[in-house]
């Protein structure tokens, strides 16, 4: 049975460069998709640049520019970001596209027909100053619940959800000026409707993230509250509606949708049907009818969710915008969108042991990282040492003796030593293990006998490794399938120093041949487990075995040719740590 992976990253503002906090969280999206390819599954990778709202427009105004030039600049070069660190995204595309814009509108043409939406007037944040309505996260006071600084949307220490007018005090966040409120008419989703929907959503996350669920849980315990659906802004997506016509759809009320218009251009791309990946039901044929009255709900939910799953990629500060946002709006629409099946939500990531600042440019912005260091580096360093299921911080010092203990160390040693070692000493060929080993010992020599075992425990530990591994990154476990297959790499580099070979290709050569096939198939299967995290390194190795990343043990025949290798990753040198720490001022 084909499965259908739809793979949901976040869509980063467009009103500045991207940082670590930004990759760490959306990593995982391309190690579940470059997984699932290798399984054979069909994926749908989606993601873009969120162009509309005040942030963009205010940093197009501080620039002298237009905010389509500033989100389209942005744009571009978080696409460039993208390609360098090995991400594959069947579509990476942003929120000013027509695509997008077309799909948004009519969703929202039929929105607006169902009970769930209403118009109501309201009061909104206005900046004489900066001549604007503000979006609720660029107004800044006290919060009313804990009495620490917080923005309009949301108190970040407290949790407590907000509007800026139930904020004390409550200033412009750009130009930091007393702001005023304006009534206006707007259109509004009563969220509170559908409380119990979203209440069985969460209780059947078996699937989400603890942090997500927690959240959610929270959200709802507290009391859901109606969301404005439309702005009175000048960037954003027009709303299809008479009346509306100078007002925008709000920016949360659309940039979420993006996954669906991306998911459907994939599947128009592609010819396929864009219904059997979102629309939430059965294809013909299938589901409880053809299945019969006596299945249990819950087995045929399963047997959906093997059909068709959809991952959602994020930073902590975005659940709620996945779990109660995102799901409320498909829920409202009334066509039956499949809802979120697995939820990976990261923690937060800090720099140095301080919170990431971009207003105080303390940050590093990835477009410089990538500059210096290698992408697969980067890569396993965000997803061995990352914000996966508790805050993590960012260190030069760990980062340096990660990248030369781990990567370097332990796994491109193993392979950079077995394979120059065959070009040195065993001609260039994969060599063969030289005695055919029957499963009856009795006339064979102790070291026959150990050659056996040796292939028959490392294959069973390969093979194993793709069930484990596996597992652990559908269940978003990345670090703990790290882990496994690293305890391998340990494993393999002890089997090559106790095989002694640089002894044995002159006292027992037949050992030494047989040593250096099982190191062989080894790397292979090595190359092809970490391909998904590592993919740059990965594909050096397929290239030098002839082998690809189908996720399955694989065997390297003997005679086959290396060509010239070369060191998968240089050392980093210690002196790098200052170098970079005095770039951030410490």
């Amino acid at each position: 049975m084909d499965k259908k992976i739809l793979i949901g990253g976040a869509w980063p503002y467009a009103n500045g460069s991207l940082h670590i906090g930004h990759i760490a969280g959306l990593l995982p999206g391309d190690v579940l998709a470059r997984y699932h390819r290798a399984c054979k599954d069909k994926v749908y990778f989606v993601s873009g640049s969120d162009c509309h709202g005040t942030p963009v427009a205010i940093r197009a105004k501080a620039e002298g520019k237009s905010p389509r030039e500033i989100s389209d600049f942005y744009h571009e070069e978080f696409t460039e970001c993208f390609r360098k660190l090995g991400f594959t995204y069947d579509c990476y595309t942003k929120t000013s596209g027509e695509g997008h814009k077309s799909f948004v509108q009519n969703f929202h043409k039929e929105l607006y027909k169902s009970d769930y939406v209403y118009e109501k007037e309201t009061p909104q944040a206005y900046c004489e100053c900066c001549n604007s309505f503000l979006a609720d996260r660029f107004v800044t006071g006290i919060c009313p619940s804990c009495g620490e600084p917080a923005r309009g949307d949301q108190c970040d220490l407290c949790g407590t959800v907000l509007d800026p007018e139930n904020l004390k005090e409550p200033i412009c966040a750009v130009c930091h000026n007393p702001i005023s409120f304006r009534k206006s008419t707007h259109l509004y989703i009563a969220i509170s409707k559908l409380e119990n929907e979203l209440k069985a959503l969460v209780d059947g996350s078996s699937n989400w993230r603890k942090n997500a669920i927690a959240f959610t849980n929270r959200y709802i315990d507290e009391g859901l509250r109606d969301r404005a659906l439309t702005r009175d802004l000048d960037w954003g997506i027009t709303v299809p509606k008479e009346g509306y016509e100078k007002k925008s759809i709000y920016i949360w009320a659309e940039n979420v949708l993006g996954y669906l218009s991306a998911a459907k251009q994939v599947c128009d791309s592609r010819g396929e049907l864009f219904e059997e990946l979102f629309g939430g039901g059965c294809a013909e044929g299938e589901g409880n009818g053809a299945q019969g009255a006596d299945n249990e709900k819950g087995v045929e939910e399963k047997r959906d969710e093997e059909r068709v799953r959809h991952y959602y990629v994020h930073g902590k500060d975005n659940i709620p915008f996945h779990t109660i946002i995102l799901p409320a709006l498909l829920l409202a629409h009334g066509k039956g969108y499949r809802l979120p099946d697995r939820i990976i939500s990261s923690e937060y990531l800090t720099l140095e042991g301080k919170k990431i600042s971009t207003s105080r440019n303390y940050a590093i912005w990835v477009k410089d990282l990538l500059d210096r260091y290698d992408a697969d580096s980067l890569r396993y360093y965000f997803l061995a040492n990352g914000p996966e299921k508790k805050d993590a911080d960012f260190s030069w010092s760990e980062y340096v003796n990660n990248h030369n203990g781990e990567l370097l160390g332990a796994y491109g040693n193993f392979v950079n030593r077995s394979l120059a070692f065959i070009n040195k000493y065993l001609g260039g060929e994969v060599p063969e293990k030289n005695r055919v080993i029957s499963e009856n010992f009795s006339d064979d020599s102790k070291d026959d006998k150990e050659i056996f075992t040796d292939d028959y425990e490392w294959k069973q530990t390969l093979e194993n490794l793709y069930i484990i591994a596996g597992e652990n990154i559908e269940k978003g476990n990345f670090k703990e399938a790290l882990e496994v297959i690293f305890e391998a790499v340990r494993r393999a580099n002890k089997y090559f120093d106790e095989q002694e070979p640089w002894k044995t290709r002159t006292q027992d050569e037949n050992k030494c041949r047989a040593t250096l096939n099982r190191c062989v198939q080894i790397i292979a299967n090595l190359a092809t487990l970490l391909a998904p995290f590592i993919p740059f390194s990965s594909e050096k190795v397929f290239g030098w075995l002839d082998i690809d990343a189908e996720w399955k043990y694989k065997e390297i025949s003997a005679g086959k040719k290396l060509p010239e290798i070369e060191v998968l990753f240089e050392r980093l040198d210690k002196k790098i740590v200052e170098e970079e720490r005095s770039r951030l001022n410490l």
